[in-house]
């Protein structure tokens, strides 16, 4: 009997192919896979989990999964959207998971995090977007590890009106939303998404709570232009939030978005030096910089930078 497998990205099967472009010396990683790395694995499995470091071909996945971090990805490995940057699987999502948020707790446990990142698929098929999942699911790993700080990267709960107040309500300790690129690319890049609904959620967040660090993150390399990015920054500083990444976007498959150009090290230093003039309390910019990479030291340095600014203040 044959099995037909679904595909993995239906809605990409008509995109012309385009070149993947090899990779500069200054992007390329040595593999990593040590004890630990096997170890972090084992435990995903064991719990049924899915993360966000596998289903999106992460490059850092082998330095991560040494050290024990991985990035739990809930409701699923299915997304209800399409972007055309993204490598996780499109389709009709399973039903939701009640004993999800216990696994993910139990497996913080087991790997001793004091710092953890919670993201999810898209859920556009869910009433709430899956907001109550989410917050489920901060409590659940609050309740098991009271000393393990809690950041959510969210979906945009676009169109599920008061959805996210339930996010806000779980009180994680940094609340992520990535606009991913720059407006004028939005309908090529995050075809589901709204540029201007992204930004309100981050500022949704903050107002909501205004001792909550709040996070976005973006790609290049998609078509932007340095000016672009610094009017992206200025709109997030308009939502204060806190932390911004900047990363190069790599090319997942021939059908995924092209790639415009590889921005140099040097270049990525100049987004930071501008990302820390405008105010941000903390920035990443590198070209292997993702949105959870070395999360816990860059939440722990956005606290040491907030402390700063009150000790200053008095």
């Amino acid at each position: 009997m044959t099995v037909q497998l679904r595909p993995r990205h239906p809605e990409k099967a008509k995109r012309p192919e385009s070149l993947v472009p090899r990779k500069p010396k200054w992007i390329r990683k040595k593999k990593i896979e040590s004890a630990e790395y096997y170890e972090t694995r084992r435990l995903m499995r064991d719990h049924d989990l899915s993360t966000v470091c596998e289903e999106a071909s992460c490059p850092n996945i082998g330095e991560c999964w040494s050290k024990r971090h991985a990035t739990m990805m809930i409701m699923g490995e299915v997304c209800t959207r399409g972007c055309s940057f993204c490598n996780v699987m499109t389709g009709r999502p399973d039903a939701l998971d009640a004993f999800e948020p216990g696994r993910v707790a139990q497996a913080v446990k087991k790997l001793g995090l004091r710092h953890v990142v919670i993201t999810s698929v898209d859920r556009d098929d869910l009433e709430d977007g899956g907001a109550e999942h989410i917050a489920q699911t901060i409590r659940a790993v609050r309740h098991q590890n009271p000393e393990t700080t809690v950041e959510v990267l969210t979906p945009d709960f676009l169109g599920k009106g008061a959805a996210a107040q339930a996010v806000f309500d779980a009180a994680p300790d940094v609340f992520n939303h990535n606009l991913e690129t720059v407006p004028h690319l939005y309908a090529t890049v995050r075809p589901g998404a709204r540029y201007y609904t992204s930004l309100r959620l981050l500022d949704d967040a903050k107002r909501a709570n205004p001792a909550l660090f709040t996070k976005s993150g973006l790609m290049v390399g998609l078509g932007e232009t340095l000016s672009d990015l610094r009017q992206v920054m200025d709109d997030l500083r308009a939502a204060n939030v806190d932390f911004l990444t900047v990363g190069q976007y790599l090319q997942p498959t021939p059908k995924h978005h092209p790639i415009d150009r590889f921005w140099s090290p040097e270049e990525f230093e100049q987004i930071e030096q501008i990302a820390r003039n405008k105010g941000f309390l903390g920035v990443s910019a590198t070209a292997l910089t993702r949105s959870s990479f070395h999360a816990d030291e860059d939440f722990a340095a956005l606290k040491q930078s907030r402390d700063r600014i009150l000790a200053a203040s008095v």
